[in-house]
């Protein structure tokens, strides 16, 4: 048998994986670079975060043709903690975070992800895009942002004039307007046109035109590959005595898994091979996370564009991921100096796209049409997110959906049945809780003094302690007032 029949036999999809890879890889490289200046740190360690995600989570079992990596969802939080707490503290985070994922993976509570609002899932997502957008506006001005979410909205028209009056800001946001245009156009070319992913297209037209044309714009600034590679010390491992740290690590470990998840089940309706396990895929989120946190780099989570990307550039096994990790790694390795010519308005106008397609527009239409508390829910978050932060915003649309499926599981309906003559008959089906009681209070407290009443509880199915008590004392009072005692049907099954 000959050595490539061998080479077939043993790996018979290896053609169309290798293919995948290469268009993974021209994917993920521009996002890799734009996530990691968005997120205030060198540029090397989104590249570190896409290598690790290709060559540790992509050799692990979960999900077989997603690909993880830095991701434009987590550029708000990165931002954010680098701020508060130092680029160091960085690694810890993403350590603790990844530690956390191997725990809940272990305990196999990967499938709870799934149980998640998908309201709250894209409100979250809705209002990282919003403040990504504000954030990189700036950016692609060459403007300092502010830092919360809120200052860089109301901030935005302030930012407009003074861009106004700057040569050097107008062609800083021409250049990135000028990316997004591209990107947006490319979808309209030609198949075989886009074979070259759109993201890479819009970056090298735009190094070629400032390098051509000498644009005075700010570059990408390279520090190399190892030296940007920083393990956290001793030092930064002290802020895990800090609360709001700690509240920090439970955000990324939520969110990061979330989106790793939301990820995998749509990637699954992509194509027809192995589905997701989701405990397992969890765990190799948190290998991955684990490994850069020790090398100090970005956390990661799978990322849709780029699984998509895999999907439809035909990849057939896990090692179309793993080859995308080992060309980012040729990459930084032989040629980080490419980074250097790479305009930062052009990466910023890539992450205003990104989170333009993070925002839901036609699915929050269908989704007031058909369900409008689903709606709100997804309104609010975004909104929180944008106000308050990412945490706590989420935080309130967890909250939100929880009481909107209590209001919902406790429906209650009554039913009055009055002859004119003898008895008030008042039947009540449905689920009795506190949160009906002012209604249904209401209801009963109108009901005739001076004639009997037969109050059916039969129907209920469950029946709370406050609801309980509060019929049986409206039941004392109205037997009170000289008429027959109420009569009570109980219900069948009550839950005090």
């Amino acid at each position: 048998m000959s050595l490539i029949a061998e080479q077939n036999r043993r790996f018979p999809h290896w053609r169309q994986d290798l293919t995948a890879s290469l268009v993974v890889f021209l994917v993920a490289l521009p996002l890799c670079v734009g996530v990691a200046v968005a997120s205030g740190v060198p540029a090397e360690l989104g590249l570190v975060t896409g290598i690790v995600g290709g060559l540790v989570t992509g050799l692990l079992p979960g999900s077989s043709l997603q690909v993880s990596g830095p991701a434009a969802g987590l550029t708000v939080l990165v931002f954010g903690a680098v701020d508060q707490y130092g680029l160091p503290a960085l690694g810890v985070i993403v350590l603790a975070a990844g530690l956390v994922q191997l725990v809940m993976g272990a305990l196999k509570l990967g499938r709870w992800f799934r149980a998640i609002s998908l309201s709250v899932v894209e409100g979250m997502l809705a209002g990282i895009g919003l403040v990504l957008i504000a954030g990189q506006l700036y950016a692609a001005a060459g403007l300092q942002a502010p830092a919360s979410g809120i200052d860089k909205l109301t901030g935005l028209p302030g930012a407009a004039a003074d861009a106004v009056g700057s040569t050097q800001a107008l062609t800083s946001l021409a250049l990135g307007a000028g990316t997004v245009a591209v990107m947006v156009l490319w979808k309209r070319l030609p198949k075989r046109a886009q074979t070259l992913p759109g993201a890479l297209a819009a970056v090298v037209l735009a190094t070629a035109v400032t390098a051509t044309l000498g644009l005075s714009v700010a570059t990408v600034e390279v520090n190399g590959l190892l030296d940007s590679v920083q393990p956290p010390g001793a030092s930064a491992f002290g802020e895990l005595a800090n609360v709001g740290f700690l509240g920090t690590i439970v955000a990324f470990t939520l969110i990061a898994s979330a989106e790793s998840l939301f990820s995998a089940a749509a990637v699954d309706r992509l194509h027809d091979g192995p589905r997701t396990e989701y405990d397992k895929e969890l765990m190799a989120q948190g290998a991955g996370n684990t490994v850069c946190g020790v090398l100090g780099a970005l956390p990661m989570t799978a990322v849709i564009v780029r699984s998509s990307a895999n999907v439809g550039a035909g990849a057939r096994t896990k090692a179309s991921r793993v080859l995308h990790g080992v060309w980012l790694l040729l990459f930084a390795a032989l040629l980080p100096s490419a980074l250097a010519l790479i305009p930062l308005p052009a990466l910023a106008g890539i992450l205003v796209h990104a989170g333009w397609k993070l925002i839901p527009f036609r699915g929050l239409v269908s989704l007031w049409r058909g369900h409008r508390g689903e709606a709100l829910i997804l309104v609010v978050t975004a909104v929180s997110i944008v106000a308050v932060n990412m945490f706590e915003g989420v935080l309130i649309g967890l909250a939100l959906s929880v009481v909107k499926t209590a209001w919902e599981a406790s429906h209650l309906r009554m039913e009055i049945v009055d002859k004119g003559a003898g008895p008030v008959q008042a039947h009540l089906t449905g689920n009795a809780t506190f949160l009906r009681l002012p209604k249904m209070l209401e209801s009963l407290e109108a009901l005739p003094q001076d004639r009997p009443v037969e109050l059916d509880l039969s129907g209920l199915h469950h029946l709370d302690h406050a609801c309980r008590t509060a019929l049986e004392n409206w039941a004392e009072r109205h037997s009170a007032t000289g008429t027959e005692p109420v009569k009570v049907t109980a219900p069948q099954q009550a839950v005090a």
